[in-house]
């Protein structure tokens, strides 16, 4: 419903083999094949996304045709002892008093259900961000029937149907499906859904603006670091996205570059690893895995140390527990949020490389693309360039000469038209 065997890239399977996991990616395109290959009597599950290498880490993301949540209803004791129909309806009662969208399908775990929102096509990585704010409140409305917090990444898998659950004996299937006027399971925009979904995290972000202008006017603190509660799920979703961007922008870099040398491969793997985590695909228990598929992209023979990113374990388990460092009267998160241009001398990224760039650039860059988005949108609104508005001016044209006349005679004349052959 979501995978499609003619799209290039990968999917993986994690099957459980007399207690032991086992994973492997396969194509896309060999997916009928290796499904029908599957041991049905076995616990399996199945990559929720498409990635553009066999290993399904997030920095390996490829697109994306789905929204989900994994419901852990048996841990819900006015939910336990429902038979899957009456689970159905009873998430589809929850997801309307909440003002969500209808699940495009609901599925029985064998325990609990799956509520997928099927999208009409995909999204590409570099909407991740705004993917990931959607999953934070759908997994934030549906807490109180069993969303599992932990489920809802983009490298998450999933039980797959017509596979038992050995917990329960119970063979995982559908058990719902909310159909659109074709007869068909309902498949939604994205922006459909990002707009239905996340009214609530732009206003947190203009609070957030509100509360950052009114610490700026307070005196000036010592440096220290200040405890917090866990932060909203929806904060910052523009940080968040400029952090996913600027990831993206390090590994076009080193695409422009031809690779990256030896000496150079854990400065890119540090920082890499940073806006990764700064932008919330990831978090510090899957920190050294996605480290890992970093390195690999790296060079495929490096296996990087991970002593040398301690630090940055220390400064994820920071962030994620609320904590600000404060300084200067303005409080900061603990992992690095550098300028652009510390990451321009850092990385010695010159004027060419900064065009092929969505947010590492300089001010001349910035302001050339600020003139350009601006010469856009007069285009688009009808405005001519100077050229080409010279050129059709009466000055350039001169019409009162084909008439004998004189320019002011012309004018008081009502500009008349000379006559044409």
């Amino acid at each position: 419903m979501y995978h499609d065997s003619s799209r290039s890239g990968f999917f993986s399977l994690l099957v459980d083999v007399r207690g032991e996991k086992r994973q492997s990616s396969h194509r896309l395109a060999d997916m009928p094949a290796i499904l029908n290959l599957v041991d049905k009597t076995r616990d399996t599950w199945m990559s929720q996304a498409e990635f553009i290498r066999p290993n399904r880490r997030v920095v390996n993301l490829a697109r994306l045709g789905l929204l989900f949540t994994d419901l852990d209803t048996y841990r819900i004791p006015a939910l336990a002892g429902r038979t899957p129909d009456q689970l159905a309806r009873s998430v589809l009662y929850f997801c309307t008093e909440e003002g969500l969208p209808a699940p495009s399908v609901l599925i029985y775990s064998g325990r609990g259900i799956q509520a997928k929102w099927l999208l009409d096509g995909t999204i590409p990585r570099q909407a991740l961000p705004r993917w990931n704010a959607c999953q934070r409140y759908l997994v934030d409305r549906l807490a109180h029937v069993g969303a599992d917090p932990m489920a809802k990444d983009a490298s998450r898998v999933l039980r797959t149907i017509q596979t038992v659950n050995s917990k329960s004996g119970e063979v995982c299937r559908v058990v719902h499906v909310t159909n659109d006027t074709d007869g068909q399971p309902v498949r939604y925009k994205f922006e459909y859904l990002a707009e239905a979904l996340l009214p609530t995290a732009r206003w947190t972000i203009e609070q957030q603006r509100q509360e950052q202008a009114e610490r700026v006017k307070r005196k000036l603190k010592p440096f220290l670091l200040v405890p917090g509660g866990k932060a909203d799920h929806l904060r910052g979703f523009s940080g968040r996205q400029l952090a996913w961007d600027r990831l993206e922008d390090l590994r076009k870099l080193a695409e422009l570059r031809g690779g990256v040398n030896e000496g150079c491969r854990m400065q890119h793997l540090f920082w890499r690893l940073n806006f990764l985590l700064l932008s919330g695909a990831t978090n510090s228990k899957q920190m050294y895995h996605e480290a890992s598929a970093l390195a690999r992209e790296l060079d495929p023979k490096w296996r990087s140390r991970s002593k040398e990113l301690m630090t940055l374990f220390g400064r994820a388990k920071a962030y994620e527990s609320g904590e600000r460092v404060s300084f200067g009267g303005k409080d900061y998160v603990p992992l690095y949020t550098p300028k652009n241009d510390t990451l321009i001398n850092l990385f010695q990224i010159t004027t060419d490389e900064q065009r092929h760039l969505k947010t590492i650039i300089g001010p001349e860059m910035a302001l050339e693309r600020d003139r350009k988005r601006h010469e856009d949108r007069r285009r688009a609104s009808g405005a001519v360039d100077r050229l080409t508005y010279e050129n059709n001016s009466l000055s350039r044209q001169k019409p009162w000469e084909a008439l004998g006349m004189s320019r002011r005679t012309w004018y008081r004349a009502g500009k008349p038209e000379a006559a044409r052959d």
